[in-house]
């Protein structure tokens, strides 16, 4: 089995968390989506959308983060072939959907500044231009991906998208604050595949310093976050990456590379 994938990548983080809590062996590729990896042409014929994360066993390739998940279950309950593993019920699956239809993706842009956020976007632009010349075979999927690059680049400016991004997280936030006050995870008593989708939210929002407003202002909330930080799965696929000094080398590193990559013009 093999997972593509990237820390940046919140539902990498989720699909790692369950391959992690569910004990299953996997063969990791990193592919950095900010670096424009994602966009080398191997990759692209693979998965046209360029989206992370991407499962393969065998000639079975998944890219849906819930289907992963649930196969990751499947996998789980036939590898230990016990009944003390138990596929998840109908209420966790509805708060995986739940969670899963907030979008971080303009939440999380407009907190990043603009001189990185520029010089980003016109680096994947050049990065897209320079696979189109080098597979005239994938022109076509290659030029919707930059079509789409300046779609969201045009959405980022709307106020109306950013506010309402920023109130579906509230909602979905509210809703989960209520439910913690009645148990101790999202769908009972016990950690699911619920938690496995959620704890990365939290972890974007901390990444981008927004935990005082988001969570700390949550009281069932910050006691979760803390809860479920301490989790092995949590420390080794998120923290390790963005736990307190990491998360400035862990930016770093990217920001050199395309800093120089574009001073080269190395595409």
């Amino acid at each position: 089995m093999q997972l593509y994938h990237h820390p940046y990548s919140m539902d990498s983080q989720k699909v790692r968390l369950a391959l992690e809590e569910k004990g299953i062996d996997y063969t990791s590729f990193h592919v950095n989506p900010v670096t424009g990896k994602n966009l080398r042409p191997s990759f692209f014929r693979r998965n046209p959308t360029a989206k992370l994360p991407v499962f393969q066993n065998g000639s079975h390739v998944i890219i849906d983060t819930i289907e992963i998940i649930q196969y990751i279950e499947r996998i789980a309950v036939v590898s230990v072939g016990s009944n003390s593993i138990a596929f998840s019920s109908d209420e966790v699956i509805q708060w995986m959907h739940k969670i899963q239809e907030w979008n971080p993706k303009f939440f999380t842009l407009s907190h990043v500044p603009e001189k990185y956020l520029q010089a980003v976007s016109k680096f994947l632009r050049r990065v897209l231009i320079a696979r189109m010349a080098e597979s005239p075979d994938l022109a076509s999927s290659y030029h919707r991906k930059l079509k789409e690059a300046y779609d969201n680049e045009e959405k980022l400016r709307d106020p109306d998208v950013v506010r309402r991004s920023k109130e579906h997280l509230i909602k979905l936030l509210n809703e989960i604050e209520d439910k913690l006050s009645e148990t101790s995870y999202i769908a009972g008593e016990e950690f699911s595949m619920a938690d496995v989708m959620f704890m990365p939210v939290l972890a974007r929002l901390a990444l981008l310093n927004l935990e005082d407003e988001y969570i700390n202002s949550r009281p069932n909330m910050a006691e979760y976050w803390s809860w479920v930080q301490q989790r092995p799965s949590y420390k080794k696929v998120i923290g390790r990456y963005f736990g307190g000094w990491r998360k400035y080398k862990t930016l770093a590193k990217t920001w050199c590379f395309i800093r120089l990559s574009s001073t080269l013009k190395k595409y």
